[in-house]
This record gives structure tokens, C-alpha cells and sequence, in this order.
């Protein structure tokens, strides 16, 4: 019987991607690991939030009477993914949930007193931590950056 030989990146100490730092979307997904990880020591430690509920919450707050399939649509989710999230979130007492008073097959959503005063604590949170990340940037290169992603995203 031989002895297995170790692999190289664990006698070396390094380790290839291959093609991956050639490719965007590798960028794109490790900076969205990065900012979804300083997120959560900031933001999500302090108000209990992830990045997609706090976009659900800034959606159904910019559209009172919003209904749960069009923040499925808005979102880009499933329907049955929403539920849970609106579950979650009517659970916090951030939002109530109730029929649509013209689809009795439908569901609208608002954010309840405690909704929005929680919304505006963790805005401020949420504006710290994208000032502390935008820090490493001049304001010409985020919005250049901004702009590209948009470009990318249609």
C-alpha cells in the first residue's frame, strides 16, 4: 500500500482559483461576501436584520398597501419564499399583513408604528456601514462603480 501524497496547495501554502480571477462574476460575488459579512457585524448584530429583509422592509415602506406577489416580483423570489420572509417579519411586529381590499385572494403589506420606527434606526445603521465601505472609494469611483453595476444588472 502507498502513502497518499497531500495535495499541493497544503505543502505549498497556496492555492489557485484557476480561471476564476479572470471572471466578474468571481469579483462581483466576493465583494457581495464581503459587504454581506460587514453587514452583519454591523447592521445585523445591532437591529437583527440581513440585507434581504431590510430591502423588504424599504420596499413595502416606499409602497403602503403593496401587495405580497408584487414583493415577490420586486424582490426577485419565489412566492413561497415570501411567505416565510413576511412571516418572519409580521412574527417582529414590523409589518402587518391583511387582504386586499379589491383581491380577497391577495395579501397587502405595511409596515406597522414599530415597522417604521425600527426601519429608521437601522437606515442609520445602514448609512454607517455603506459611509465605513464607501470610505475606500472616492465618491467619483462609487459612483462609477454604481453605475457599472446598474449597467451589468439591465
Amino acid at each position: 500500500m502507498t502513502a497518499r501524497r497531500k495535495p499541493a496547495i497544503i505543502e505549498t501554502g497556496s492555492l489557485s482559483y484557476g480561471m476564476l480571477p479572470g471572471l466578474l462574476g468571481f469579483h462581483l460575488r466576493r465583494a457581495q461576501v464581503s459587504l454581506f459579512k460587514h453587514f452583519a457585524r454591523t447592521v445585523g448584530q445591532v437591529a437583527g436584520i440581513t440585507p434581504g429583509l431590510f430591502g423588504m422592509l424599504q420596499v413595502i415602506a416606499a409602497n403602503p398597501g403593496l401587495a405580497q406577489s408584487r414583493l415577490a416580483e420586486a424582490m426577485e423570489v419565489e412566492r413561497s419564499t415570501i411567505v416565510k420572509v413576511v412571516d418572519q417579519l409580521e412574527a417582529r411586529g414590523l409589518i402587518v399583513r391583511e387582504p386586499s381590499a379589491v383581491d380577497r385572494r391577495s395579501h397587502c403589506l405595511e409596515l406597522t408604528e414599530l415597522g417604521r420606527s425600527e426601519l429608521a434606526r437601522m437606515e442609520q445603521l445602514v448609512l454607517a456601514h455603506e459611509a465605513e465601505l464607501a470610505a475606500r472609494l472616492t465618491p467619483e469611483d462609487r459612483q462609477e462603480l454604481t453605475r457599472l453595476l446598474i449597467q451589468l444588472a439591465d
